[in-house]
Order: structure tokens, then C-alpha cells, then sequence
């Protein structure tokens, strides 16, 4: 097959859109964008890395700034839940062996995140409405900064995007609860309870004889709790959106709303609430049961200490609820006791459950040796390897001395930030593609094995290079969010952004094999509706 073949029509031919069921589509739609939105976020980051290193011609500081108040919102929004939502909305109905509840409302899903990403995105770039990733600065909002038109268009695709993942919320519940036609019926209720761990029927307190056996599977269960943090912190952001709205509508109209009975302190700590579930709830909780996931589909065997992870994943859902204040740690308003609390005691909770995921997993791999070191393996290993290096510098932030050093600078958003994310998320993100892959696409074959490794190790080595740098620049005292012109920080922020080159070149070795693996034509059936049949909806889960 000649190259041009390749490129319209994909490996070996061995792809063929038309042939897949409307749910494969679906993850496959989810998957696409999350990743093009990934390469947008990687493009960014990498004009934010050389403007810290020397001044771009043709963007000045404001543009700067929106940039920096787009990007973590793309990279989580646009990229990591387009992927999470299309991986699980299959993998709920294929793990439980039934239809997904609504196909319809998986795109109406796909749809409003995609829309609304690319809204608040385009306002940044066009109006550079730059409040930061943040959102609470400032309050009462300061119009001579940023167009009050642009920051409602800015929370319009923000809201946009949490009624698409109350749309996720909806479909992933319903699946679990309901029963198809001509299966054993089995109480909604009972089934939820069991999946959110609210049901001691099952507690690992209970005497073995008595215990009863799980309805739902621990992957299934980890998405489940990793779905009630989504679904609380899309009620916070959708509410905070609103709150902000209107003070851009009254902006928008003449009115000032300068003095007003927002306490800035309570919002400030209703609105890292909510964030800080996906950050340490939803993400960690996710990422767990990928890993379990992972690990019994590599090596086909029961996982290591089952119920104790299952027990450690309802943990992290309740710590979770309570760890905001460390983000609060350096605001001289917020009390001592929900500093040392909840910021320093129950934070520090985050590294024994998420050691155990580590062990658990480690473990379960470990027990199954020799193994091959697939695609899916080695970025699972990269997950964990990220996951192990980015928690434990959490934990050190957590530390009311250490964060008034750390706080504001390159350190939190380097070793801490980018690394969980670039290379703990990320990689276990890719880890799990790789392995869906064959399975979304009925087995078309990866088109070059050697981008694979190129990727693999681009991505790990640049992830954890550039964080690596960037601390070493904030324990020097680079501060984040902060443009310098003296060239004080270059030598650090030089090897940051060659390792920031790194990242972008993993990306476009990933994009270029996926786009030969599925051709042109491929990519593009993606997008075109599938037919819907009853039969074809049914998952084969081994």
C-alpha cells in the first residue's frame, strides 16, 4: 500500500468506520478531541515556556495571561475529560455487559464539552479575558483589566461544558442502575449504593461468612465514585459561573456592583471546594481504578488486596470532600484550624490512599511476571511513576512552613501540577488508549510501533524534566504567573522548554500514528452518524 493509500484510508486498510457500533463511535469522537485539544494545550504551554525565556514578538503580556487563564482549562476540560468521558461511557456498559442508557445524551455530551471549550477558549484568545485558571480574581470584578463582553462569552463555554458533564453524570448513573430487557432485575438502588461504597452490605468490616459479593465490578466502583466528585464539582462551578455572570451583565449594562455581600473569603473557599475535586477527587479517584483496570486486563489476573482497594477508593471520595484549605494555606483570613485540618492532617490522608493504589497495582503486575512490555504496560508504568513523584511534593506543600515558601511559585504548578498531570494523568490516559484502541477500532493495527516507543519516552522524559526545572526555578524564587525580563531564571527556564519541546514532539509522533493507523477518511467516519441497532449495542466484556 502506497503512503497517499495509507494517509486517506489507514493501515492496511484495516479500519473501516462504517462497521463500527454507535457506542464505539462515540469513544472514539471523545478520544479524537481530547486529544487534538491535548496538542492545543501542548502548543500553548510551549509559547508560555519560550515568552518566560524571552519576550515573543506579537504578543504582549495580556495576551500572556489569557493564555495562561485558557490553558489549565483546556488541558482538563477540553482534553483530559473528553478522554475520561468517551473511555468510560464505553467501558460502563462494556464492564457490565449491557447497553449504555442513552446514546443520545453521550453526544449531546460530546457535543456541549467540545462547544464549550472551544468558546471560553476563543473569548481568552480574542478578548484576552485573563482572570487566571482561578476564576474568583477579582471580586468584585475590576472591568478596567478585561472586557466584561468577554468574560461572559468565557463563563458561557465554561457552563457549557458542566451541563455536558451533568449529561455524563446522568448516563453513567442510569447505566449502572438500570436493567435491560430480558436480564435479571436487580434494584437501581442497591446497584448505585454498591458502586458509590454507600452500602455496608458489602463493608470489609463485616465476618467473611456474612460478607455479600459486590454488584457492580471495582473499576466500575471507582468510576462511580470518581462520577459523584464530577457531579458535585459541576454544581459548584455551574454556580459559581452564574455568580460571576452576573456581575459581568451588570458590567455589561452600566451597573457596578463594587459593593456587594459576596464575602470574599467564603467564596473563595466554596470555589476551591469545588475545584479541588477534580483535582483531588475525581482525579485520583479515576486514575486509581484505571490502574486496577489496567493491571487485571494486562495480566488476566484477580487484583491484589481487592477489597482493600475498593475500601481505599471510598476513603479517597471522602477525603476528597475535605482537603480544599490547603490551597488556602498562604491567605492570611483563612482560620488556623482549617489550615492545620484540613489543609496539613487530612490532606496528608491523599498519600496512604493513593500509595496503596500504588502498591495494589505494582503488586498485581509484579505477581503476573514475565510480562510483555506492551504499549499499554509501559505508559501504565509511566502513570504510576508520575503519580509517585507529583503526590509527595502535594504533600510537601501541605506543610504550613514549606507553603509559605512554595506557594506562589514555580515549584507548585512544576514538580507538583505538571507532573501529576503530564505525566501521572496523561500517561495513564495514554495507557489506556492504547490498550482500548484495538478494541473501539475491531482490531486495526497500530501503524508504526516505533512512534509508540518515541512517544513513550519523549513524553516521560519531558514531562518530568520540565517539572523537574521549573521547581528548581521556584525554590531559586521564580514565582508563577509572573513575566520576567532580566533573564534571571533563563538557564532554568531554557532546559524547561527543551523538555517542553520534547512534550510537543511526543504529541505530533502520537497525532501522526493515529492518523496513519486510522486514515483520513477514518477519522473523518468517526464523525458520521452510526446506525443503531439493538445487537450491535451489546458489549462482549470477557
Amino acid at each position: 500500500m502506497s503512503f497517499k493509500d495509507t494517509l486517506l484510508n489507514g493501515e492496511q486498510g484495516l479500519f473501516k468506520p462504517n462497521g463500527l457500533t454507535p457506542m464505539q463511535k462515540l469513544a472514539l469522537r471523545f478520544v479524537v478531541v481530547g486529544v487534538l485539544f491535548y496538542g492545543l494545550t501542548a502548543i500553548e504551554g510551549m509559547i508560555m515556556r519560550m515568552y518566560q525565556i524571552e519576550p515573543i514578538s506579537g504578543i504582549n503580556p495580556e495576551h500572556f495571561f489569557a493564555i495562561m487563564t485558557a490553558h489549565p482549562l483546556v488541558g482538563i476540560f477540553g482534553s483530559s475529560y473528553s478522554i475520561v468521558f468517551g473511555a468510560f461511557l464505553f467501558l460502563v456498559p462494556y464492564l457490565m455487559k449491557k447497553p449504555l442508557w442513552s446514546i443520545k445524551l453521550g453526544n449531546w455530551s460530546f457535543i456541549l464539552v467540545t462547544v464549550g471549550t472551544l468558546t471560553f477558549w476563543g473569548s481568552a484568545f480574542i478578548s484576552h479575558y485573563s482572570p487566571l485558571y482561578t476564576l474568583y480574581w477579582p471580586l468584585p470584578a475590576d472591568f478596567s483589566q478585561f472586557s466584561p463582553v468577554g468574560g461572559a462569552v468565557f463563563i458561557l463555554g465554561i457552563a457549557l461544558v458542566m451541563v455536558g458533564t451533568i449529561f455524563f453524570v446522568i448516563n453513567i448513573f442510569k447505566t449502572i442502575a438500570y436493567t435491560p430487557e430480558g436480564h435479571e432485575k436487580v434494584s437501581g438502588r442497591a446497584m448505585l449504593a454498591s458502586a458509590t461504597g454507600f452500602s455496608w452490605k458489602e463493608s470489609i468490616f463485616r465476618k467473611k461468612s456474612k460478607r455479600r459479593e459486590n454488584l457492580v465490578s471495582l473499576p466500575v466502583a471507582a468510576i462511580a465514585r470518581g462520577t459523584v466528585d464530577t457531579m458535585l464539582n459541576a454544581g459548584i462551578i455551574t454556580f459559581t459561573g452564574v455568580l460571576i455572570l452576573v456581575y459581568m451583565v451588570a458590567a455589561i449594562f452600566g451597573t457596578s456592583l463594587e459593593n456587594t455581600a459576596v464575602d470574599a473569603l467564603l467564596y473563595k473557599n466554596w470555589f476551591w471546594w469545588g475545584l479541588d475535586l477534580i483535582a483531588d477527587g475525581l482525579v485520583l479517584i479515576f486514575v486509581a481504578g484505571t490502574w486496577y483496570l489496567l493491571a487485571m486486563l494486562i495480566t488476566g489476573k484477580d487484583l491484589y488486596m481487592a477489597r482493600i482497594a475498593r475500601l481505599a477508593l471510598w476513603v479517597e471520595l471522602i477525603v476528597s470532600w475535605t482537603v480544599w484549605s490547603h490551597h488556602l494555606m498562604s491567605d492570611q483570613a483563612q482560620p488556623g484550624f482549617l489550615k492545620i485540618i484540613s489543609g496539613e492532617l487530612v490532606t496528608a490522608f491523599e498519600l496512604i490512599t493513593q500509595g496503596l493504589a500504588f502498591v495494589i497495582t505494582i503488586v498485581t503486575l509484579w505477581s503476573a511476571r514475565p510480562l510483555k512490555m506492551t504499549n499499554p504496560l509501559k505508559f501504565l508504568l509511566g502513570g504510576l511513576l508520575g503519580f509517585g513523584l507529583a503526590v509527595p511534593a502535594g504533600i510537601i506543600q501541605a506543610d504550613l512552613g514549606l507553603n509559605r515558601i512554595l506557594h506562589n511559585t514555580q515549584w507548585i504548578i512544576g514538580p507538583h501540577v505538571h507532573v501529576a498531570i503530564l505525566v501521572g494523568l496523561t500517561m495513564t490516559l495514554y495507557a489506556a488508549i492504547y490498550f482500548l484502541l484495538p478494541i473501539l477500532t475491531n482490531g486495526a493495527k497500530l501503524y508504526s510501533q516505533k512512534l509508540a516507543n518515541f512517544h513513550f519516552w519523549a513524553h516521560i522524559i519531558g514531562g518530568i524534566g520540565m517539572g523537574a526545572f521549573m521547581g528548581m526555578a521556584g525554590m531559586k524564587g521564580m514565582l508563577r504567573r509572573t513575566i520576567y525580563y532580566n533573564g534571571e531564571y533563563n538557564l532554568y527556564m531554557i532546559l524547561a522548554g527543551i523538555c517542553g519541546a520534547l512534550l510537543l514532539l511526543a504529541f505530533f509522533a502520537f497525532l501522526y500514528n493515529v492518523i496513519m493507523t486510522f486514515g483520513v477518511r477514518g477519522l473523518i467516519g468517526i464523525f458520521t452518524p452510526a446506525k443503531l441497532k439493538t445487537k450491535e449495542l451489546l458489549p462482549q466484556a470477557e
